[in-house]
């Protein structure tokens, strides 16, 4: 629960320091400006907030590793909400009022997840799981998320170290292997997710976990 609220208020804060400009440049999201990955991370919020708000009495059907849906297949930016996410960005025109409304709806839903009981369970995507391991799940989203933001942002804040650790101890448990001891905890998600191609160094050092990564959670 802690590490959640550290890994969401840096990036809500990374994102309050953007300029203006900022916002219309790349991201490291595929197909995406600054401006939508913000946006998404407006329906992020949104679904942390109407999570919470749906209980459930059910046994978990997953956690914090299987919440992810993981494919070998790269995002082209051409899915349906994705485009839409592009749509719904541009129409808000001023970044000013992007950054309001992650402000608003993200306080809220930090507000939402630390009364939270972590033992409680809730549904998403029709499945189930305990509080915990949702907002454990939202770790990683924090952090890669944060990572996309400041990918063409040499200036800004990275993660806090504590995030960086665990979405890597979480895509390593994934992937079931772990990356090389050599590999910082940025390069191992940058490389495990996709978002950058390994050097032929690092190719040579991930072993057999070479034939594993990249691999795209959804």
């Amino acid at each position: 629960m802690d590490l959640f609220s550290r890994t969401w208020t840096a990036l809500r804060a990374a994102v309050a320091a953007l300029s203006d400009e900022d916002f219309g440049r790349p991201s490291g999201c595929t197909g995406w400006l600054v401006r939508d990955l913000v946006c998404h991370l407006i329906v992020d919020a949104q679904d942390v907030l109407i999570t919470l708000a749906t209980p459930a009495d059910r046994e978990p059907t997953r956690d914090a590793l299987t919440y992810w849906d993981v494919s070998d297949t790269p995002p082209t930016g051409d899915d349906p909400l994705d485009a839409l996410t592009v749509r719904l960005a541009a129409a808000y025109e001023d970044p000013g009022l992007l950054k309001f409304h992650l402000d608003d709806v993200g306080s809220a839903a930090g507000r939402a997840a630390l009364l939270a009981d972590p033992a409680g369970r809730v549904g998403t995507r029709d499945e189930i799981l305990t509080v915990g391991d949702f907002l454990s799940a939202y770790v990683m989203e924090w952090t890669l998320h944060h990572l996309d933001l400041v990918a063409h942002l040499p200036g800004a804040k990275p993660p806090p170290a504590e995030g960086l650790a665990r979405s890597r101890d979480m895509l390593e448990r994934i992937a079931g292997s772990p990356f090389p001891s050599a590999c910082t905890d940025v390069d191992a998600l940058l490389i495990g997710t996709g978002r950058r191609a390994p050097t032929e160094a690092e190719q040579a050092g991930l072993g057999d976990l070479a034939s594993r990564v990249p691999l795209y959670l959804g």
